[in-house]
């Protein structure tokens, strides 16, 4: 062991002293270059990182208004589509209902032909029942015009429509004291072909029975053959 009075230890301790404390130094100075780059590493690690930050807040941004943008879109498209829809079922309705009018005007198309048929039918029914009527008239003009002296007259009204003609049945030689006394039986044909007897002068009670037996059987010389007789009687009274 070196003594503490060796003139040298005061050097080697300064020297080793100065030699701990370069260390220390050295030391520090490499914890200090450390420290530095690692605060330098820090600080761009910080600014990579609130750049990455930033950029995605961007991207988040541009995102967020994208999506706000396609949301717009698709809230548009529903409401057109939500019209459309509308406007087809409108339309729909308007077909179903074009076709019911369409069914409606069919059955009214095949109803009318229908009743124009029976129209058809019943004037070819009136015609031939008003033929007969010609031609029972013209019976009744030989048989009582010719042998009896009747007098058939045609009276038509102020239209001169054939609903407005009516024919007057004139009859003579039925009283005795005054030979061409004229009886009158005015009758007509109604709409549907029948006789209709429109009145009698004088007025004869029996007259609604003898246009029912008429209307049954069609037979106006018969007819007329009871109204001369009912006239007889009354002129004979």
């Amino acid at each position: 062991m070196t003594s503490i009075t060796d003139p040298n230890v005061s050097d080697r301790f300064t020297s080793a002293m100065e030699e701990i404390h370069n260390k220390q130094l050295k030391a520090y100075g490499e914890i200090t270059d450390a420290t530095t780059e690692l605060c330098q590493s820090h600080r761009q690690f910080v600014k990579s990182a609130l750049d990455t930050c930033l950029k995605k807040c961007k991207d988040d941004e541009m995102l967020f208004e994208t999506i706000q943008a396609f949301k717009r879109d698709l809230e548009q498209k529903s409401a057109s589509l939500k019209e459309k829809r509308h406007a087809i079922t409108d339309m729909i309705s308007e077909i179903e209902q074009k076709e019911m009018q369409k069914d409606d005007i069919i059955q009214k198309i095949e109803k009318l032909k229908e009743e124009q048929v029976k129209r058809k039918e019943l004037i070819e029914s009136q015609n031939k029942a008003n033929k007969d009527r010609l031609r029972n008239l013209q019976k009744a003009r030989l048989v009582f015009q010719d042998h009896l002296g009747m007098e058939i007259r045609t009276i038509l009204s102020k239209t001169q429509s054939a609903n407005g003609e009516k024919l007057q049945f004139v009859f003579r030689n039925i009283n005795p004291l005054d030979q061409d006394s004229a009886y009158v039986v005015t009758m007509g044909i109604k709409e549907d072909g029948s006789y209709q007897i429109v009145s009698s002068d004088p007025m004869l009670e029996c007259l609604p029975v003898l246009e029912s037996r008429l209307q049954e059987t069609n037979n106006l010389p018969a007819f007329l053959a009871n109204i001369r007789k009912e006239f007889i009687s009354q002129a004979r009274r």
